[in-house]
């Protein structure tokens, strides 16, 4: 028997009605605003080339690690649900039985952010109105590769329907972001940029990182033989971005640490490290390269993100057979208040600077992100980001950081996803919980509802497009 999918009006609203109807009304000024998605993952050939999508599992199973590691955990082998493998060796190629394996498993996902972004998916994108599971696998599987056959359901098509303002894809500093000249070149108005991710010529612990830099100083027509004909790469990189629209960097270091060292010790460490790293001095030497991407933030006004202390790849098998980026990235414990102080000693009073920071550990947002973003005027604090990417997660957000760092000091939300067609999910999401937020300080007077109601519109658009520059 298939049971119905329904997607209630006042989910994620406080359950008392009073202060329930105080969101429901916040969340009407709101709901319909442009969705900004400054930082992000998705494929800008889509976009570039507007091909259509091309079929069910493709899209929504095989690259969305949050499916996939859920039910990796239960069991299920990658193989079967075609994700590549590093060495090209054959994987499950027939989407109907990566599909199947999907539906049969969907109860998995209960109680889970992505049940909630899926369900919306197929509800608000598809109009699916049964519930997924083994019975109604192959009705799904048929409404949705139907869809995508039609222009309707084109990449460009559906980013005008969910109202996307602007979206940011993130590119190493390699790339020759082709994609991007040609959705300039296209003559097509949606708004889709770059963001430079110099993490490959960054972090000596990078495999292939000495090839990776001298490719780096080959693009950029730079001696990276010396540490300032590196920086003098960067800065290429850096401007030829922005010739692709970007507006921001970003940094995913093992750690949020920082250095201030003096020209002839970084010389010396950057020669160190060409020629094959300690731990210690690649982590000193990521280190120093945060307070240079700083300083060239303040030069050339490129917002800063921080994305640090996440094991990265931690099962090794699943590393050497698919990669990395295939669910196996694990939170470790994040320390800000040392560790920035070379970098804010330096530029953190510097109003030009915008560093937006992110953690995956929730006990340092009232120790330390919050204070600090209270008082730098250089520091921005980024939305609950990855495994709190949540309502619960955005719950304990604002109860930790508002008291102390407001809420002009972050940046409203953004959705950090490959997923496509969850974006708009997301950010409902988001401006759900938000206003479920507001609406309890209203009910318990400590906000005026007509002030509510312009927080609301901030955390939803004004500041994601003020701190972003977008």
């Amino acid at each position: 028997m298939t049971r119905p999918l329904v997607l209630y009006p006042d989910r994620l609203f406080p359950a008392d009605p009073g202060t329930r109807a105080i969101a429901r009304a916040l969340y009407e000024g709101v709901k319909d605003l442009p969705i900004v998605s400054p930082h992000g993952h998705t494929d800008p050939a889509w976009f570039a080339y507007d091909a259509p999508f091309t079929d069910p599992a493709s899209l929504l199973i095989v690259p969305d690690h949050y499916v996939f590691r859920m039910l990796y955990s239960q069991g299920v082998a990658l193989e079967s649900l075609g994700v590549p493998s590093v060495d090209g060796s054959l994987v499950e190629q027939d989407p109907r039985k990566i599909w199947a394996i999907f539906a049969q498993r969907y109860h998995l996902f209960r109680g889970t952010p992505s049940r909630m972004w899926l369900d919306w998916v197929f509800a608000e994108v598809f109009g699916l109105d049964v519930l997924l599971d083994e019975s109604t696998a192959d009705h799904y599987y048929e409404v949705i590769d139907a869809a995508l056959k039609t222009e309707a359901f084109r990449p460009r098509a559906l980013f005008e329907r969910f109202g996307i303002e602007a979206i940011a894809t993130t590119e190493g500093p390699l790339d020759p972001l082709v994609h991007h000249r040609a959705i300039r070149e296209s003559g097509w108005s949606g708004r889709v940029v770059t963001a430079y991710r110099p993490d490959p010529v960054v972090d000596p612990e990078t495999p292939g990182f000495a090839a990776k830099v001298a490719k780096f100083g080959e693009m950029a027509g730079e001696d990276v033989s010396t540490y300032a004909g590196y920086l003098a790469a960067h800065r290429f990189h850096r401007a030829r971005f922005r010739e692709a629209g970007a507006t921001s960097t970003d940094h995913g270091h093992p750690s949020a640490r920082t250095a201030d060292l003096s020209p002839e010790d970084c010389e010396a460490l950057y020669r160190r490290v060409l020629a094959g790293a300690s731990k210690e001095d690649a982590e000193l030497f990521r280190a120093q390269i945060l307070t240079e991407m700083a300083g060239m933030s303040v030069e050339d006004g490129m917002v800063m993100q921080l994305h640090p202390a996440v094991y990265r790849s931690h099962n090794q098998a699943v590393l050497d057979r698919f990669g990395r980026d295939k669910g196996g990235d694990i939170p470790l414990p994040g320390e800000f208040v040392q560790a920035l102080k070379p970098l804010l000693d330096r530029h953190g009073n510097d109003p030009r600077l915008t560093l937006i920071l992110f953690t995956l550990d929730e006990d340092v947002y009232s120790r330390e992100l919050a204070p600090l973003a209270g008082h730098y005027p250089s520091l921005r604090l980024g939305p609950p980001w990855w495994f709190h990417d949540s309502p619960e997660g955005m719950r304990r957000f604002r109860e930790r950081t508002t008291e102390t760092a407001g809420f002009y000091n972050t940046v409203g939300f953004n959705d950090d996803t490959r997923a496509f067609l969850s974006i708009p999910a997301r950010h409902d999401v988001a401006r759900r919980m938000d206003c479920a937020w507001l609406a309890q300080l209203v009910a318990e007077h400590r906000l005026p509802e007509d002030e509510a109601h312009e927080v609301a519109r901030a955390l939803a658009y004004d500041l994601v497009k003020a701190a972003y520059k977008l």
